[in-house]
């Protein structure tokens, strides 16, 4: 049974940093490509960020430079480290294991609650 379990999120201030982490179990994690995505209050889940299994990278032009994505294919683990958080980044943050040939969203995470106070 493949879970996805993000911890991480919290309380910050305008301008500082997090690092969202999401560990993967029940399947071999290294092969797949991952995501992260966000929904705020109200709105609709938006993509943030995707790493391939390769490590290469690729973000949402609302977070480039300022968010990273990286793996640690030994720990099974994705990371999302959030810098110069804007109160617009306030939000549930989601991880996502995507399918292998289809880049389809197979499977999810609970989520873990991001808040930037201004």
């Amino acid at each position: 049974q493949v879970q996805l379990v993000e911890s991480g999120g919290g309380l910050v201030q305008a301008g500082g940093s997090l690092r969202l982490s999401c560990a993967v179990s029940g399947t071999t994690f290294r092969i797949y490509p991952m995501a992260w995505y966000s929904q705020a209050p109200g709105k609709q889940r938006v993509w943030v960020a995707d790493i391939t299994s390769g490590g290469s990278t690729n973000y949402a032009n609302s977070v480039q430079g300022r968010f990273t994505i990286s793996r640690d294919n030994a720990k099974n683990t994705v990371y999302l480290q959030m810098n110069n958080l804007k109160p617009e980044d306030t939000a549930t943050y989601y991880c996502a294991l995507r399918d292998l040939d289809t880049w389809k969203l197979n499977y999810w995470g609970q989520g873990t609650q991001v808040t930037v106070s201004s």
